[in-house]
């Protein structure tokens, strides 16, 4: 797996730590470094970029501005010496927020967090090169951020996921979690062989359906609608899954 990244900062000290910790990440191709984000902007339009380590405070356009400017956004690393704007991080679906100065074991712990963001990256990489991809064991949880904390959740305590307008709610028997995320975020952690999702607000586990009953399914007392646009999608599922 090889990833493209640049590192924008207008602090030449912070980008020659960029460099170096990337260096030693065989892994991580730097293709570019910008002391301003203005520079930057032709560069990602027209390379395949998938991260950038960007700072937030710099003059004419701030990290914050040039994320909102781009059509195409890449995975994004924040580094910055402020804390204040963790929650606009958040809001943007960063995958990381580090404060400087960084150490070289706070940004490895960054690139793991990419790593499983792209795992579909690796995959493809392994096919293309004729070997399977490495064996290991696969988590079987996922963190997930609320207001005040990161909640673990197991993927088997999950009987379905809600969206309710910018939040989505995360059901289990135990307890009920609000978290800000994108429907691209939750397609990224739940695994497609396990969840499967029915309309544009809900996403089910497949093991904790109890009947099916024309198009809304039914999870404990809960009734969840099938939509046409992933109607087919469910009910292929469900016949490949049928004994008769």
């Amino acid at each position: 797996m090889k990833i493209n990244c640049i590192a924008i900062d207008d602090e030449p000290l912070a980008l020659d730590i960029i460099k170096d910790y990337a260096s030693k990440v065989p892994f991580l191709n730097l293709m570019k470094t910008f002391d301003n984000a203005v520079e930057s902007i032709d560069f990602i339009r027209n390379n395949k970029v998938d991260l950038l380590f960007l700072d937030i405070q710099m003059e004419d356009l701030t990290g914050i501005q040039l994320l909102n400017a781009l059509k195409y956004r890449p995975y994004v690393i924040f580094t910055t010496a402020y804390d204040e704007y963790a929650v606009q991080g958040f809001e943007l679906d960063v995958v990381d927020y580090m404060l400087k100065p960084i150490s070289f074991e706070r940004f490895i712990k960054g690139i793991d967090k990419i790593c499983e963001r792209i795992p579909s990256q690796s995959k493809l990489q392994a096919k293309t090169e004729g070997q399977s991809a490495p064996a290991g064991k696969k988590e079987d949880f996922f963190f997930v951020k609320t207001e005040t904390r990161m909640e673990k959740v197991f993927f088997a305590d999950v009987l379905y996921i809600e969206g309710m307008g910018d939040y989505w709610r995360i059901v289990t028997p135990a307890k009920r979690i609000m978290s800000l995320m994108n429907a691209k975020r939750i397609e990224e952690i739940l695994p497609e062989t396990l969840f499967c999702r029915v309309h544009k607000s809900f996403y089910v586990a497949i093991d904790k359906i109890d009947s099916i009953e024309r198009n809304r399914i039914k999870i404990g007392d809960k009734y969840i609608p099938v939509s046409e646009t992933y109607h087919k999608i469910f009910f292929d599922l469900v016949e490949k899954r049928k004994l008769a």
